[in-house]
């Protein structure tokens, strides 16, 4: 896999990782809907999911450690267990599945994302807290399979949590529970046993974490609402370029 990638080829992944680790900074999710449309340009997806895995799980850890006693736990406490088995469903699909359809359901998956996200669409009334069921199964199923269940969780915690400080922690606590998952999962797989994979980690590493470092900042600076249009505007455009890849 190394041996096939150009200097320029890591200069647009490490970009793209500074871009997609910024709004998980600032959301506390997303990193993979930006950062795996672009690096399934270079990248066999196969080995993508469990690359952000183990940046996603770094990200978070460094969040959570600052502020994770505002987290919700009686969410995550639902909404966990859930989760893990959505996961594991999710995980025997990847391995099994056949790397083309993979690539043509990211760009499904990344395009009807970014729509419904800018249609503006959110949930009008409090969840009860059986619809953790739901959301918790789709969500892992959905980490497995393309590295982010992250917009599935906020759908369900948008509609439980009022708070805005309280929702974005919480949600970054779940993604980092949920990355830890995905990495026992994949440990136990032998996925990481590839030194090329523990090797382009440590090379992308630098920008997850600036990303994450410009995200804190950024955070106070600036509406929220309106930078993640900007990002699924080119969401939407990656997406695209996928299905046309897959097309063509």
């Amino acid at each position: 896999m190394l041996e096939t990638l150009t200097l320029t080829h890591y200069l647009v992944l490490g970009v793209t990782l500074l871009v997609a680790y910024v709004i998980f900074g600032i959301a506390g999710f997303g990193s993979a809907l930006v950062a795996s449309p672009v690096m399934a340009l270079y990248i066999p997806l196969a080995d993508i999911v469990p690359l952000l895995a183990l940046l996603d799980l770094c990200a978070a850890v460094v969040n959570v450690s600052r502020d994770g006693r505002n987290a919700q736990w009686p969410e995550l406490k639902r909404l966990i267990p859930l989760m893990v088995m959505g996961s594991l469903i999710g995980a025997a699909i990847l391995l099994r599945a056949r790397p083309d359809i993979l690539l043509l359901a990211l760009g499904l998956f990344v395009v009807f994302y970014s729509l419904y996200s800018l249609s503006g669409l959110k949930p009008q009334r409090t969840f009860s807290p059986k619809a953790a069921v739901p959301f918790g199964l789709v969500g892992g199923v959905f980490s497995a399979l393309f590295g982010s269940g992250g917009f599935i969780y906020a759908i369900y915690l948008g509609g439980r949590i009022e708070k805005k400080d309280a929702f974005r922690i919480t949600q970054t606590t779940l993604i980092g529970l949920s990355t830890l998952t995905r990495v026992i999962i994949f440990a136990l797989a032998g996925v990481y046993l590839d030194a090329n994979l523990w090797l382009l980690a440590l090379i992308l590493l630098p920008g997850m974490l600036l990303g994450i470092t410009l995200g804190r900042h950024l955070t106070l600076r600036m509406s929220r609402e309106q930078f993640l249009k900007l990002i699924n505007l080119i969401l939407l455009a990656s997406g695209s370029m996928l299905i046309l890849r897959y097309l063509s």
